[in-house]
């Protein structure tokens, strides 16, 4: 049965945070995906190449701490990107446990290519920046607070 209040319906669907995040999350990524493509990419995998142009050499376990994927959805996308030539995966010579993810030339000239990505999601998005930033912030606040309750 309906209530009467729509305003205090809290099972409306338009209401739930979930709902707005999963459709806006939808449309972003329709956006990036045919700007991926031309660089062969999938959006998981360009996520990747943006921590490894932004930090280096990483060890699979600080990679997947950085993109918050654990090793068994990490592993596959880094067998990709090796296929593509994109990285080498390499045992660290200090712990042979840690096996560290490091750039090829050719992953290193793929980021002069993704440099255009970013502005042109914006202007896909027909948002304005601040706008961006705004709800980007709003969104790392909700990630942290997910991560780190005891913060509250």
């Amino acid at each position: 049965m309906a209530t009467s209040s729509h305003n205090a319906d809290t099972l409306t669907l338009e209401r739930q945070l979930s709902f707005a995040l999963s459709v806006a999350a939808r449309h972003v990524l329709a956006v990036c995906r045919p700007l991926l493509a031309e660089l062969n990419l999938t959006h998981p995998q360009y996520l990747v190449m943006l921590a490894l142009w932004q930090h280096g050499p990483l060890s699979v376990s600080r990679l997947g701490s950085l993109l918050q994927l654990d090793s068994g959805t990490l592993s596959p996308l880094l067998k990709r990107l090796a296929a593509l030539g994109h990285l080498r995966r390499e045992r660290s010579a200090a712990d042979e446990r840690s096996v560290i993810i490091d750039l090829t030339p050719q992953g290193e000239a793929l980021r002069a290519q993704a440099e255009s990505v970013p502005s042109a999601v914006l202007d896909g998005l027909g948002m304005r920046v601040e706008e961006v930033e705004r709800l980007h912030s709003v969104l790392a606040d909700v990630i942290a607070t997910v991560r780190h309750p005891e913060a509250r």
